[in-house]
């Protein structure tokens, strides 16, 4: 009995001696090939010689089998992250890699990390778009990528990190517009200071304006409001006037007052009578088309082209209300819609320029175009048709074709071609 329990005992302190002394080998070398592919300063210290989970930001598990956290904030880390080297770390649960000179992408291996669930990359210079591989980490429950330079658009892939508490996406480059996440266990959430528009999705109005700030093209929420893509109609002049605000105002109108405003429209009327005066003598003076010969061999004047006016709408200035209320389209055109579908459609500012505003409009059936509605264009209805015929010809690789255009006298509308890469100015800065 005595030699058995001799026995159990010496296997047992063999087995405590290795526990204590057991290295995350895979680990171990997936760190060092990170540092020794990073450029960094003399504040990291790692000796081969010893065990990784003795380095400095290092920590492993309780039977160090595996490294459990790596935390190296501000340590002067410049370069990019060395793919198939912290993308071997399967059982990190905490990266952090704050405050240093990191550039480049985000490396594609980081969706190994599916047990990780806090991830620190912020203040440092990191390009591309949204990381597509961090969607995939579903257990995630903080991500800070503020403070670089990240592009395009924020997937909707986000709701697939459904244990989010804290989203922090300030002070990039991200642009489009938000998609609607899923909040319910969101607690902090920041997108300001990037370059998004339209209007602020229901499940993030909850937030707030200092979590928005910064993006001139985002509206609604805890924004000011967005201003509807085509102002309300004025009220109809049929509608009946309350008795008791028209008594009031006559009540408040002096006599001189009266007298102006009767004078006033005597005055008009007159103007009136002589400009329609004015209208039918030049009218008469005018030769008839069906009077003149046509000469043999002459050219028979084509159909007019989308764009341009009618003789009729020439002589009288004026088509018939079905025509007024319709998009004019050029030939060759791809889309088929009518201004009713226009007008239903939900738009997002793009940008506002000296001539107009130009919004983003995604019809019902799925097609988007580019809307710019100019302001303050004072030109004849036959001069504006003129100019969009000579605009709708041009045709360049580097110019986006007009597609349609709409002329009333209160709205006029250029419909061109939406395109998804964004512009030459978006691309410049």
């Amino acid at each position: 009995m005595v030699v058995n329990f001799s026995f159990v005992f010496l296997v047992s302190v063999l087995i405590l001696c290795l526990g204590v002394t057991s290295e995350p080998v895979q680990d171990k070398q997936a760190l060092l090939a990170f540092l020794s592919k990073t450029k960094h300063a003399n504040r990291i210290q790692w000796n081969s010689s010893t065990s990784a989970c003795d380095w400095v930001g290092v920590q492993c598990d309780a039977n160090r089998s595996f490294v459990y956290t790596l935390r190296l904030p501000a340590v002067g880390l410049v370069g990019s992250i060395p793919p198939n080297t912290i993308g071997r770390l399967n059982q990190l649960r905490v990266l952090s890699l704050r405050a240093n000179g990191l550039f480049g992408e985000i490396p594609a291996d980081l969706s190994n990390l599916t047990l990780l669930r806090s991830l620190y990359l912020q203040d440092n210079a990191f390009t591309g778009p949204f990381p597509p591989s961090l969607t995939g980490l579903t257990r995630l429950s903080r991500l800070d990528l503020s403070s670089n330079n990240f592009t395009g658009p924020i997937p909707f892939g986000v709701n697939n990190l459904t244990q989010l508490t804290r989203l922090f996406l300030q002070n990039n480059r991200f642009s489009g517009s938000l998609p609607s996440i899923n909040s319910d266990g969101l607690n902090e959430f920041n997108v300001a200071n990037n370059s998004l528009n339209g209007s602020i999705p229901d499940t993030l109005s909850k937030y707030p304006a200092s979590s928005f700030a910064g993006n001139l093209g985002l509206c609604g929420g805890p924004l000011p409001p967005c201003n509807p893509f085509f102002p309300s109609p004025a009220p109809s002049p049929s509608e009946p006037i309350s008795p008791s605000t028209s008594g009031k105002k006559s009540r408040n109108l002096s006599t001189g007052a009266i007298i102006g405003i009767a004078v006033g429209s005597a005055f008009a009327a007159l103007l009136l009578l002589l400009f329609l005066i004015l209208c039918l003598r030049k009218r008469q003076r005018q030769p008839s088309k069906q009077q003149k010969p046509v000469a043999a061999g002459a050219r028979a004047v084509p159909p007019a082209e989308a764009g341009t006016s009618s003789s009729k709408d020439d002589i009288t200035g004026a088509s018939t209300e079905g025509e007024r209320n319709k998009l004019v389209f050029f030939e060759g055109g791809v889309y088929s819609f009518d201004l009713e579908d226009l007008l239903r459609a939900s738009a997002e500012v793009l940008g506002k320029g000296s001539v107009g505003t130009s919004y983003k409009a995604v019809l019902e059936e799925g097609t988007t175009v580019v809307v710019k509605r100019l302001k303050d264009v004072a030109v004849s209805k036959k001069e504006f048709e003129m100019q969009m015929e000579t605009l709708g010809k041009i045709r360049h690789e580097n110019v986006v074709p007009l597609r349609a255009f709409y002329y009333s006298k209160d709205e006029k509308l250029l419909v061109s071609d939406f395109m998804r890469d964004g512009s030459l100015s978006a691309l410049l800065h």
